[in-house]
């Protein structure tokens, strides 16, 4: 059997776990986004109690792999009688990891809002709430569209370790065949073009994003 038909026979398979590394993908990264925002506000506007927290959860979070954390989500948690399935417990642990990334994403971007502009919102009377919704926020995540473009890429990445909790996604599909039916550069082929079909025009679509918000923010 040629190469070609072995990696035809695949297809199938690879089609399987591509949509569900999209599906894991897109939830876990519209979580972190959620959550980062969330983070990045409480820490920023030091609200007492909840920013301590948040600041701990970033540390921790960001501290540890991704493979101890679903090992803990997957393995320890039905010990104090919480059993969650391999898929929710994938996406729990990159929206875990992934919100404490765009937490300091988001925060670098929200410093880096003019402190005039703040101050002349304080002027005319803004609440803190107007001020996050009006100045901040727009200005602040107008300046973490790079470091957001960059923890996407780096979080669909990170689903290949999913592997280790048996979430057929694109890697353990491979891993899979590999093991089975021992065509190793076939099946390692197909993996490999298939991230790239996501991870190569997420990346350009992000670049082209980022390019257009920098223009048309400092272009004027």
């Amino acid at each position: 059997m040629s190469s070609w038909q072995i990696i035809q026979q695949s297809l199938p398979v690879f089609q399987k776990g591509f949509k569900l590394t999209l599906w894991l993908s897109l939830l876990g990264i519209t979580g972190s986004i959620v959550v980062g925002i969330g983070c990045s506000l409480l820490r920023y506007f030091r609200v007492p109690g909840l920013s301590q927290i948040a600041t701990v959860y970033v540390e921790v979070s960001r501290n540890t792999p991704l493979l101890v954390q679903l090992f803990f989500l997957y393995y320890a948690f039905p010990i104090i009688g919480i059993k969650l399935s391999a898929e929710l417990c994938g996406i729990v642990g990159l929206i875990f990891l992934g919100g404490s990334y765009m937490s300091e994403g988001f925060t670098g971007g929200f410093d880096g809002v003019s402190h005039s502009q703040i101050e002349s919102g304080k002027a005319i009377g803004l609440s803190k709430w107007q001020l996050a919704r009006f100045v901040i926020f727009p200005q602040g995540l107008s300046q973490s569209i790079p470091a957001l473009a960059a923890n996407i890429i780096f979080l669909i990445k990170e689903t290949s370790v999913f592997t280790v909790i048996a979430i057929p996604e694109l890697t353990n599909t491979a891993l899979d065949l590999i093991g089975m039916y021992y065509h190793t550069n076939e099946y390692l082929l197909v993996l490999v073009v298939g991230y790239a079909i996501i991870l190569i025009p997420l990346s350009i679509v992000l670049t082209l994003v980022e390019r257009r918000v920098r223009y048309g923010t400092f272009g004027n």
